[in-house]
């Protein structure tokens, strides 16, 4: 199914409609000078100001680079507990406005992010009762309840905004599952309003193992036509799958990597949905993730207590003392020293090392950085306090940490079961630490035997 086929799965409007927008919320005439492209970002996580792995950054990233190379680039986001902390200044963007999400009226606000020079602008949606809380995701290891109604309420209330502060955009640009149903009511709920209709759609899978499987009903609840319950759209196995929901509804699917891209069609690598990405043929599409050189550069990075380059290696001998110190273990220039900085989950390979006789070799240390599961994080928290010379566990994660780390360690530990592309690598190869990892996704595409 294309997406512009959704006559027999949904209703449209007529072509003559025009975008309602949030009362009080009001188009801006339009500039006489020529309009820029523009693209907007849906996303959960934007690097500083939300961030559990590498999705705020890579969104980040991108969202900088189109906004350098002179096209209009707009962040949509939700206003988490942990960016007001963070923020700077948060400008309100006209009163409340009701975001009618199935049976139920929402209330939420938009803000915008000041900041100085020039970058992407950020917009902000506020719901208190949804996004502010401790978590972006869930609390204590285990998912929010009602995150299907949360990733709804911020699709249908960014999609709400977007003629009043991007009136120049063409692309639509969601980032996985979190945002994958923004495609989805674009191309139904807002089909043949002109605004919406000339947008094209680009969904950006960034991890697909996580996809957003909840019971049938939850199509009519979210607000969803009932017809949309088939495995054309939403129906995968007996539940709705907001994933595949986004994938029937793009215009083109992309992914982080040319090697997961394959990876992706294949029943061992598919996540279910092989026969869906199989389906896309060339509109999916694997572009490799990058880093940003400004920021990881052993050269000139404040992070860390001394600079180095690959011509001067007498700061990066000091940051591995410091790291030592820091974490407790015991000074030994001599013995080498692994990170690994990864969320605590299956994926990133922690069974085989807790499985394994790595841990048990007296002449390394291993310093772990990241949170996640808490089967994970006590086995790691037992382990350092059963030899604290040796082994060290930070479970809660920090950027300035992870600087440190990469900059004072020998050598990084990446046995990812997958990966769709990684980052963390790459930051190794820059600061000299040798990255030890599994032929996988991303991974196979960054890591050269024997040259990296």
């Amino acid at each position: 199914m294309t997406p512009k086929q959704t006559s027999t799965l949904a209703p449209t409007r007529h072509p003559a409609a025009k975008p309602r927008l949030p009362d009080g919320i009001v188009p801006e005439p339009a500039p006489h000078r020529p309009q820029r492209f523009g693209v907007v970002h849906l996303a959960w996580e934007y690097l500083p100001l939300a961030r559990t792995g590498g999705l705020g950054e890579a969104v980040s990233g991108l969202a900088r680079f189109e906004a350098a190379s002179g096209m209009s680039a707009t962040v949509v986001m939700p206003l988490h507990r942990c960016v007001r902390e963070v923020a700077s200044r948060l400008d309100p963007v006209g009163p409340s406005f009701p975001v009618q999400v199935g049976p139920r009226v929402e209330g939420a606000r938009l803000f915008r992010l000041a900041e100085p020079g020039p970058g992407p602008a950020i917009f902000l949606i506020e719901h208190q009762g949804y996004f502010d809380r401790p978590g972006i995701y869930g609390d204590e290891g285990s998912d929010y309840p009602d995150n299907a109604r949360r990733f709804a309420l911020f699709a249908r209330a960014a999609l709400a905004v977007l003629p009043r502060i991007a009136p120049s955009a063409r692309i639509l640009h969601a980032h996985d599952w979190h945002a994958a149903l923004a495609p989805v009511y674009l191309r139904t709920a807002h089909a043949g309003e002109p605004y919406y209709d000339r947008l094209g759609t680009v969904l950006s899978v960034h991890n697909a193992g996580f996809q957003g499987h909840f019971p049938p009903d939850t199509v009519t609840d979210l607000g969803l036509a009932a017809e949309l319950y088939d495995w054309r759209a939403l129906e995968w196995f007996g539940r709705i799958n907001v994933l595949k929901g986004g994938l029937a509804f793009s215009d083109v699917v992309v992914t982080v990597s040319p090697s997961h891209a394959r990876e992706l069609r294949t029943p061992q690598g598919g996540f279910g949905l092989d026969d869906a990405f199989a389906a896309l043929g060339d509109r999916l599409v694997g572009i490799l993730n990058g880093i940003d050189g400004a920021v990881w550069n052993p050269q000139a990075d404040p992070a860390i207590v001394s600079p180095y380059s690959p011509t001067d290696l007498v700061g990066k001998r000091r940051c591995k003392a410091a790291l030592q110190r820091a974490f407790g273990l015991a000074s030994r220039p001599r013995i080498p020293l692994f990170a690994m900085s990864a969320r605590l989950v299956a994926q990133k390979g922690l069974d085989l090392i807790l499985g394994g006789g790595l841990l048990a070799i007296p002449d390394a240390q291993f310093v772990f950085l990241g949170g996640g599961e808490k089967r994970y994080e006590q086995a790691l928290t037992d382990l350092a306090a059963a030899a604290p010379d040796r082994i060290a566990a930070q479970v809660t994660f920090t950027d300035r940490v992870e600087h440190e780390l990469l900059a004072g360690a020998d050598m990084l530990l990446m046995p990812s079961l997958y990966e769709p592309c990684g980052l963390t690598q790459m930051r190794a190869q820059l600061y000299g630490t040798i990255p030890v990892a599994r032929r996988v996704g991303g991974l196979t595409d960054t890591i050269e035997d024997g040259a990296t």
